[in-house]
């Protein structure tokens, strides 16, 4: 991330690395692709290969005093209608 104001941050913050990208000419990252494509003005120069690092996964559960309210919302971020919308954003639902 090189050095100079937001510099620190950017190294401990995926979205501050993006808004250093995004406010520096020539700067580069490593951002989230999913970050990245929502961002207009960035391009994906490279990515690291899957078998380079763990999967990554953002894992969803009920808590014991969620409700039924709880298990909705689950049950439609596990549905096709939802997986549809996080493809649209650059995710890849597991299901």
């Amino acid at each position: 991330m090189g050095q100079g104001v937001g510099a620190d941050r950017a190294r401990e913050n995926v979205r501050a690395a993006l808004g250093v990208c995004c406010s520096r000419r020539g700067a580069t990252g490593i951002v989230y692709k999913t970050d990245a494509l929502a961002e207009k003005k960035v391009r994906i120069v490279a990515e690291f290969p899957e078998d380079t690092h763990p999967r990554i996964t953002y894992p969803i559960a009920v808590t014991t005093h969620g409700g039924a309210s709880a298990q909705q919302f689950v049950d439609f971020v596990r549905s096709k209608p939802a997986g549809e919308i996080f493809k649209k954003y650059g995710f890849e639902p597991l299901h």
